[in-house]
C-alpha cells in the first residue's frame, strides 16, 4: 500500500513533466517554422530584388521589410521618391497613409515592422507626359502579378488590405470607390478565405478622401481593419 501511495503522491509531477515536454515540442516546432518561412520570404525578395522584366520601368525594385506578417498591404506602384529611399510610401502619400494606421493603433515604423509592403508594381513607371505618373500597363501588371501571388502563398494572410483603385482591382471589381470602400470582403486564394479591406490612394493630388462621401466611408474602413483580428494581433 505504501508503493501505490508514493506514486499516487507522482502522479501530478509526471503529468506536469509530460505537458512541459509536449509544449516544449510544440513551442520549438512553432519556432522552427517561423525561422523556415522567415528565411523563404528574405529568399523571395532576393529574388525579386534583381527582376528586370520591364523595360520601361525605373529601378530598383522598391520593397517593405522581409516581415513575416498575417496582414499584407497592397500598394499601387512605387513614386520616383521611393526609389531613392527604398521604402515604400516614403513620401507625401505615405505621411497621410501612417496617419491613417497612427489613428487605430500602428505608427508608421511599427507598421512597416509588422505588415507585409507589397505592390501592384515594384518599380517606378516613370512620369507621364501630361502629368503625373504614369500608369502601368497590363503586360507589367502581369509580369508583377507573380511576385505578389508567391507573396500570398508564402503569407497566407488572414488580411489583405489594397491601397487605391489599381490595387483593389486586382482582388474585385471596383467600378466605383464608393461600392468598395468601408465594406469587407472575402476572397478564396490557394484553398483558404481572406478578409480584403479597401483603402483609398492617400495622393496629395486626391480629393476623395477628403470630402464625403469618402471622408466618412474611409472611417468605416479603418473602423472595420482596427477591429480585424489579424490586425488587433499586431498590437500585442
Amino acid at each position: 500500500m505504501t508503493g501505490v501511495r508514493d506514486l499516487d503522491l507522482y502522479w501530478p509531477v509526471l503529468i506536469c513533466i509530460a505537458i512541459s515536454r509536449l509544449l516544449t515540442g510544440i513551442f520549438g516546432l512553432n519556432h522552427i517554422m517561423c525561422a523556415s518561412l522567415q528565411a523563404k520570404i528574405e529568399q523571395h525578395q532576393r529574388q525579386l530584388k534583381n527582376c528586370r522584366r520591364c523595360i520601361n520601368m525605373v529601378p530598383p525594385v522598391v520593397m517593405g521589410q522581409p516581415v513575416a506578417s498575417k496582414v499584407l498591404l497592397v500598394g499601387q506602384a512605387p513614386g520616383d521618391k521611393e526609389g531613392i529611399m527604398h521604402r515604400p510610401f516614403a513620401w507625401t502619400a505615405g505621411k497621410t497613409l501612417f496617419k491613417w494606421f497612427g489613428s487605430i493603433g500602428l505608427q508608421e515604423e511599427g507598421f512597416r515592422q509588422r505588415v507585409y509592403m507589397a505592390a501592384v508594381c515594384r518599380c517606378f513607371p516613370g512620369k507621364n507626359p501630361k502629368g503625373g505618373d504614369r500608369v502601368p500597363s497590363d503586360e507589367e501588371i502581369q509580369n508583377c502579378s507573380k511576385w505578389l501571388d508567391a507573396e500570398i502563398a508564402l503569407l497566407r494572410p488572414q488580411l489583405i488590405i489594397p491601397v487605391g483603385k489599381l490595387a483593389i482591382q486586382q482582388f474585385m471589381d471596383a467600378g466605383k470607390l464608393v461600392d468598395v470602400i468601408g465594406h469587407e470582403f472575402e476572397l478564396e486564394e490557394n484553398g483558404e478565405l481572406i478578409d480584403v479591406i479597401p483603402l483609398p490612394h492617400p495622393s496629395g493630388a486626391s480629393t476623395w478622401h477628403r470630402t464625403e462621401p469618402g471622408i466618412g466611408l474611409l472611417q468605416r474602413s479603418l473602423a472595420l481593419i482596427e477591429h480585424h483580428p489579424a490586425w488587433r494581433a499586431l498590437l500585442y
